[in-house]
């Protein structure tokens, strides 16, 4: 997961940059669609495995709403600053929890509600200020909206990642994911599609290798640990989008957003020292 959320992180920080060239989010998304379809294809095929797999309408139903979020997470990356976009993304493991509590029957650990309790006071500290405080700014409240509605769809599509590890390779339910994004991104940036310089094709590129490098980590992290605590993990990336915010756009977090990514980093090491503790417990258990 701290693989995968570095990875999200420099992706987000490549499509906030390119979309400053004024590239449409739809044409980004499907860029990001066609390297990760290629990338998914060979690593499935390297593997000797049918690309289609087993579950295929729960697989088209990972693949239509991780598109469905997706397109509002980018939305949200290059409409806010980029340490408070990826901040509202990371709502979704609250909805992951009792998504996986009420579908997949989880038993939420105390670590991972202790972990939850935290980042959403982390979460609470950073984006309270922004919006009553005049003095600085007050973020949009549509972009806000969209941003949290990503959270949801990532977090369907995250329980479903998690239903469908027991029956399919991790590579097939990757491969899903683009196979449904790219047409239809495609089909829906149509007359506003406009044609990349050479750099901009290599930055697009670069989305794509960083959300497979996410997505990989995230899959197998989904198929060793319980929807809830893994997905607890990925809070880090809020840490690494603050960085990347800072050095590439010049985005100085205040001191809020100091304060409450304490916070969250200490759920995530919560959650980090309660998984180890639970380990032993189990196996003294199984003796």
């Amino acid at each position: 997961m701290l693989i995968s959320a570095l990875g999200f992180a420099l992706m987000s920080a490549c499509v906030k940059y390119v979309s400053t060239y004024g590239i449409p989010v739809f044409e980004i998304v499907a860029a990001r669609a066609l390297v990760s379809l290629v990338i998914s294809y060979l690593d499935v095929k390297r593997k000797g495995i049918s690309v289609w797999g087993h579950n295929k309408p729960l697989l088209f139903a990972r693949g239509l709403v991780g598109t469905l979020a997706l397109m509002c997470v980018y939305y949200s990356i290059t409409s806010l600053p980029l340490a408070e976009a990826t901040i509202l993304q990371y709502v979704h493991p609250v909805f992951t929890a009792i998504l996986g509590l009420i579908f997949l029957k989880e038993r939420l650990q105390r670590s991972t509600m202790l972990c939850i309790a935290f980042c959403l006071a982390g979460l609470f500290v950073i984006i309270q200020p922004n919006i009553i405080d005049d003095v600085n700014y007050e973020l949009p409240l549509f972009s806000v909206m969209i941003a949290i509605i990503g959270a949801l769809g990532s977090s369907i599509a995250y329980v479903i990642v998690r239903k469908l590890s027991q029956t399919e390779d991790s590579s097939v339910i990757i491969f899903y994911f683009p196979l449904i994004a790219l047409p239809t991104s495609l089909f829906l940036v149509a007359d506003d599609f406009i044609w990349p310089s050479l750099y901009l094709t290599f930055m697009l590129i670069l989305v794509g290798i960083f959300t497979q490098i996410g997505q990989v980590g995230l899959t197998k992290a989904m198929k060793t640990q319980s929807a809830g605590k893994a997905s607890a993990y990925s809070y880090v990336q809020i840490v690494f989008s603050a960085l990347l915010g800072a050095i590439i756009f010049n985005e100085i977090p205040s001191v809020y957003t100091f304060f409450g990514g304490t916070l969250i980093v200490i759920g995530a090491l919560i959650n980090v020292l309660g998984s180890r503790k639970s380990a032993p417990q189990a196996t003294n258990k199984q003796k």
